[in-house]
């Protein structure tokens, strides 16, 4: 069906008059009755009455107009969904107490006015992210993806190197250090709860666990973070790892400390993954804000050498 023809008879419809439908239109009047003939030649069905005073729905037009118009508002709203600005950004950030989700939300608090969707892709891992990407169903994702998994079509800017951070109770050996190394690190139990193979996350802490020689596992049931900080204020052994950015909240009584890594640093690379060319101005403006006012990466930072850059 010719959606200038449907556009048309609507406009006919509202206007009364094949002439002012033209005006509306920006078309001539013989172009006007050319749309409409064709329009009823498609449908096999007359939906206008020529009168002295113009022209009037008869029974068949008064019930496809709705139709129509239904059919036009669809067809809008698709152009819309595509055209840059049109429509929020939709960001997929992981996790929300995690540091892309907190950046994204310090993004939307310097920029109020600006319209985005924060979304958690939490079951798909980097390639099945990049895939959503790709798709559109998201624009953008945060991810520690492999320099050798970027596919053709996605940008990937390494914008959020998050430094890591012990956290522990108050009987833990180093719950009164300063800082410690990665190094210091060995022969202590670091519990990360739901690590899943063949997530990006999963292929980060094995290279960490490789570089320093950790003993970093997820044995057991994931209850939750509530659940971890209880285990770890119970506990004079157990330590987990958390972003700098990371937001987590437990009660005073428990008394967890959170102790900065250096010597080196160990960050989390996340990787702002996009459609090539995107242009959605909230895009560049997130781009922008995370390339001024995001997080350094420290001096002395480490990373696993496949993650992209």
């Amino acid at each position: 069906m010719d959606v200038e023809a449907l556009r048309t008879f609507v406009a006919v419809a509202e206007t009364g008059q094949f002439q002012g439908a033209a005006d509306e239109l920006g078309i001539s009047q013989q172009a006007v009755s050319k749309r409409i003939a064709a329009l009823e030649r498609h449908i096999e069905v007359t939906l206008l009455v020529r009168t002295s005073r113009g022209s009037r729905l008869n029974l068949d037009g008064k019930v496809f107009l709705p139709h129509a118009k239904k059919v036009l508002a669809v067809i809008e709203q698709a152009e819309r969904a595509v055209h840059p600005g049109s429509r929020p950004l939709r960001v997929d950030v992981l996790n929300r107490r995690i540091s892309p989700a907190q950046a994204v939300y310090r993004f939307y608090r310097s920029h109020p006015e600006t319209d985005l969707d924060a979304v958690t892709l939490s079951k798909e891992n980097a390639a099945q992210a990049v895939q959503a990407v790709l798709e559109g169903t998201v624009d953008a994702s945060f991810r520690a993806l492999p320099a050798d998994q970027v596919p053709a079509g996605i940008s990937a800017e390494r914008l959020l190197d998050v430094p890591l951070e012990l956290l522990v109770g108050p009987g833990h050996p180093l719950a009164d250090a300063p800082w410690v190394s990665p190094a210091d690190l060995g022969g202590h139990r670091i519990w990360i709860p739901g690590i899943r193979p063949s997530t990006e996350w999963a292929a980060f802490y094995q290279a960490l666990s490789e570089a320093f020689g950790l003993s970093i596992d997820a044995l057991g049931p994931n209850f939750g973070d509530e659940a971890l900080m209880d285990a770890l204020a119970d506990s004079a052994s157990l330590a987990t790892l958390v972003g700098s950015g990371d937001r987590y909240l437990w009660p005073q009584t428990h008394d967890l400390r959170r102790i900065p890594l250096h010597d080196p640093t160990p960050v989390y690379p996340h990787v702002l993954l996009s459609r090539s060319g995107d242009q959605h101005p909230v895009l560049t403006a997130l781009r922008d804000h995370l390339h001024t006012a995001g997080p350094r990466t420290p001096h002395d930072a480490w990373a696993p050498d496949w993650v992209a850059r």
